[in-house]
């Protein structure tokens, strides 16, 4: 098995304020988190932005132009920007920020489905602020769009155009098949760096069972052409990368996904669970990708060509 590689997803768009005291909101919280938890063990940094006011997400290039060079100045962790962005986005508000970084990697999601965190909004006793309620009881009515349209023009315009390359967010086993015929059709190259994702209300549940056939399909699907990675929403967060690199996988922690540390247990910051993550794979004598290693397993064009 190669070397683990350990992505970090730090502040997202699905979490709000209220629901952690610990979710970093401004540019300054969001570039002192990332670079913790670089220096904990990831090798990827995985970045949405937030409005510093108010923390609802923001698509916003400027804001995400405040914390891109003080985190790549720090550290040299991969930089992978989202073009989901937050709900409600279109598709050129989420590709403003990285056509103007130039990342060496984004995230892209592989299909449109349904995305509803609204369950956790009757968890949450009192809203700091008034967006965030609606926010998240909005999504029982809400489809996150990726069109196969929409996914080749951000391969064109942000991938053909300026050269970063994409981690494949797969929620569901079609979203597997969406990928292989983009590669069928020569949109996207290998090797792709496939991140299965389990545990969201609308995409496949999380499940052990789920995992392995998520893995067998993507393996019957792509052979040697992907690099497969996982994360799970929430309390499966850690059972199951854990079970991932056990069986090869590569794996994503953070506060975007998950706000727990253990049972019970809120986490206080990002690194904490990249800590904790890096010290489970080390016991199972599983060795962590550096920076530099990364970039060579999922042939990024480097540091020193990005945008900021």
């Amino acid at each position: 098995m190669s070397k683990v590689i350990i992505t970090c997803a730090v502040t997202g768009a699905i979490h709000t304020p209220s629901m952690s005291d610990h979710l970093p909101i401004t540019p300054q919280e969001i570039a002192e988190q990332s670079i913790a938890a670089a220096e904990a063990g990831a090798s990827i940094i995985h970045l949405h932005a937030r409005d510093p006011i108010d923390g609802r997400p923001t698509p916003d290039p400027a804001v995400f132009m405040q914390f891109l060079p003080v985190i790549k100045q720090s550290t040299d962790a991969v930089i992978n920007i989202t073009t989901g962005g937050g709900l409600g986005m279109t598709v050129d508000e989420r590709l403003a920020a990285p056509l103007l970084a130039k990342p060496e990697m984004c995230s892209l999601n592989m299909g449109s489905m349904n995305f509803n965190i609204a369950p956790s909004a009757a968890r949450v006793k009192h809203f700091k602020h008034e967006w965030e309620k609606p926010y998240l009881e909005g999504t029982t009515n809400f489809i996150f769009r990726n069109t196969f349209q929409d996914i080749e023009q951000i391969v064109e315009r942000l991938g053909k155009g300026h050269g970063t390359r994409f981690e494949f967010e797969c929620y569901d086993i079609g979203h597997l098949y969406n990928l292989a015929h983009m590669l069928d059709r020569k949109v996207v190259e290998p090797p792709l760096f496939t991140q299965t994702i389990f545990g969201i209300l609308g995409g496949i549940g999380a499940e052990h069972r789920n995992l392995m056939f998520m893995k067998e399909t993507a393996d019957r699907l792509f052979g040697k052409d992907y690099v497969w990675s996982v994360l799970a929403a929430g309390r499966h967060q850690m059972p199951f990368v854990t079970m991932a690199g056990m069986m090869g996988g590569n794996v994503r922690v953070g506060l975007e996904d998950s706000l727990w540390i253990g049972k019970g247990k809120a986490a206080t910051s990002n690194a904490e669970q990249v800590a904790k993550i890096r010290r489970i794979l080390e016991e199972l004598s599983l060795e962590i990708a550096t920076p530099a290693e990364a970039r060579a397993m999922l042939k990024l064009k480097g540091g020193d060509l990005v945008g900021f």
